[in-house]
């Protein structure tokens, strides 16, 4: 029995890519041989729109399956493991010390930082909403069971509203999840998980912080010391360390940092 962490860019995302390609396509060719009383520029007119549009969705298409193909857990770049690897590398637990990780979609950071830390155990919680239908706490469950994992457990959560009392955790972790968060300030998305970080605790924590998403964030990590926290240092990942910053590029990564330290 292997894992199923499925893949960032789904499938279906490609197959109505490439469908809606053929389907314009074939509308543009349409519209100059139509026969409705129009005239022949207009016709022209209407087909070159409808053509540049399957031009649009076949180079969406061909995107697509180049991130596919980067973020596969099975073969190519293995992207998505590097990255996974990389956040759990900063998850530390004491001994007894229980982690949370917030938005665990498949349960692949959980499920790595349960495995770093066979002494603790992690919670992994998620909404798993109808966007993303082909998550859920029970292919979680499957995955933890495939690699051998009996220190995880998962059950359903909000990052806006976390349902746990201050300083409930030893670390907490999360991976792309806050910038898909809409309508939120993702500032206050990141407190309310530090909220439930205790004392001495580590977090790390992995998003697209541009300023247009997060503000300042030096600004950020200056309240954050201001309030005590032993270390809190934002490290950009898209500059070799994650990824190289041609892949942070092509894949519209490159606003992904790390932030990090101990509460």
């Amino acid at each position: 029995m292997k894992p199923d962490y499925r893949n960032w860019m789904p499938r279906g995302m490609i197959v109505g890519l490439g469908t809606a390609a053929g389907v314009l396509a074939a509308g543009s060719a349409a519209a100059v041989r139509s026969r409705l009383p129009m005239g022949r520029t207009a016709k022209h007119l209407a087909g070159a729109a409808l053509g540049l549009g399957a031009v649009g969705c076949l180079a969406g298409a061909a995107w697509s399956l180049y991130a596919r193909e980067m973020f596969s857990y099975e073969g190519g770049r293995q992207l998505s493991r590097q990255i996974i690897e990389g956040i759990a590398a900063y998850i530390e637990l004491p001994e007894g010390g229980v982690g949370l990780d917030v938005g665990c979609g498949s349960g692949a950071l959980t499920i790595a930082c349960a495995k770093r830390n066979p002494s603790g155990r992690m919670v992994g919680i998620d909404r798993w909403g109808v966007e993303y239908a082909s998550y859920s706490r029970k292919l979680c469950e499957r995955n933890a069971q495939a690699e051998g994992v009996d220190n995880a457990a998962f059950q359903k959560g909000d990052a806006r509203h976390l349902d746990f009392p201050d300083e409930t955790f030893d670390a907490v972790t999360s991976n792309y999840v806050y910038h898909n968060v809409m309508g939120a300030d993702k500032r206050v998305l990141l407190l309310e998980t530090l909220r439930v970080l205790k004392k001495g605790g580590v977090f790390a924590i992995h998003d697209l912080m541009e300023p247009s998403r997060y503000g300042d964030m030096d600004e950020f990590l200056r309240k954050l010391r201001e309030d005590g926290f032993q270390e809190a240092q934002l490290l950009p990942t898209a500059d070799g360390s994650f990824m190289t910053p041609w892949e942070g590029k092509t894949l519209f990564l490159s606003g992904s940092a790390l932030l990090m330290g101990r509460k």
